[in-house]
């Protein structure tokens, strides 16, 4: 694991308070780790203005870029960085998760550091938003940070699949060492947790000698004995081993709240396309129903759909 030396820090125009700067500066102390800031910028109107020349819409969309600039080093004059190495990025580009991945995998960030927020459900089908693009599409760690600080002896919840192929074997064990490595710099606790479906009820409709009761836990003892079998593996106690019954996206919200978590870690496989429209990916459903930071990781050997320039 690069250990976080390398944080691609995503900028939001539209307030003065940068929340993904803050957590990368904690980071940042932490790691000894160098900082980009990013901002993506687009106008139209510069596009489409068709008495100007090409050399005069260049002039133009060269002077926005350097406005831009301008502010970003006025922004980041009014954080504590001393000390910390700190590049800036300004981009003209009509899509800005495309030029934030493209920068990501050109530059060989380690993790992308983006501000979140609640979606609009209806308008998340259509328009997918920026934040769900790069836990789909950008391979590196992405790292969606809300209005909630870290504080030393925190709790981390590390999402667990439990199936038994390699990829989701290689992918929990980089959740868990992300945890504990993460854990080891702001003192905090690493909790796993793992959901198991309940008993359709159509099976107890459908057959009515069936024992409901024993078959969940059942179930739950083969859930909890195979994270315990993981959690041994990397010497975190059975106390903080947590096998819930019901969905990952209801599950993990209602931990963390428990917990009062400051980060949720999991693994997204980058669905796209309409599977993703209509399906949607458990992270993106996590994402809306929490109250912290969330920490997205891809398998090992993920293709991003979108590739540097």
């Amino acid at each position: 694991m690069h250990k976080f030396k390398s944080l691609l820090v995503v900028i939001d125009p539209t307030t003065e308070h940068q929340i993904a700067l803050e957590r990368a500066i904690e980071l940042a102390k932490q790691n000894n780790s160098k900082i980009t800031v990013f901002h993506s910028v687009f106008d139209l109107s510069y596009e489409m203005t068709s008495i100007l020349s090409i050399e005069e819409r260049d002039a133009m969309r060269n002077g926005v870029i350097e406005q831009r600039r301008a502010w970003l080093n006025d922004l980041i004059d009014t954080y504590p960085t001393d000390g910390i190495e700190i590049s800036k990025e300004v981009i003209w580009h009509n899509r800005p998760f495309e030029s934030i991945i493209e920068l990501a995998i050109e530059g060989d960030f380690d993790v992308i550091i983006k501000g979140t927020h609640e979606h609009d459900k209806l308008k998340s089908v259509i328009f997918t938003p920026t934040d769900w693009h790069l836990m789909r599409k950008a391979p590196e760690p992405v790292l969606l940070v809300k209005e909630q600080n870290w504080f030393s002896g925190g709790k981390i919840i590390c999402a667990i699949n439990l199936e038994e192929d390699d990829s989701h074997r290689h992918l929990t064990h980089s959740i868990i060492e992300h945890a504990q490595f993460i854990a080891n710099q702001f003192n905090a606790e690493v909790h796993l947790v793992n959901a198991y479906p309940g008993t359709p009820v159509n099976i107890a409709i459908e057959l009515p000698d069936f024992d409901m009761v024993n078959y969940n836990e059942s179930m739950k003892e083969q859930h909890a004995e195979a994270l315990s079998k993981v959690a041994q593996q990397f010497n975190i106690p059975n106390e903080h081993c947590h096998v819930l019954e019901g969905l990952p996206e209801d599950v993990i919200p209602e931990l963390t709240e428990e917990l009062c978590a400051e980060l949720v870690i999991l693994g997204t496989i980058g669905r796209t396309g309409i599977s993703a429209a209509l399906i949607g990916n458990t992270a993106e459903h996590v994402i809306d129903n929490i109250n912290c930071d969330l920490l997205a990781l891809k398998p090992d050997g993920f293709i991003s759909p979108i590739k540097s320039s």
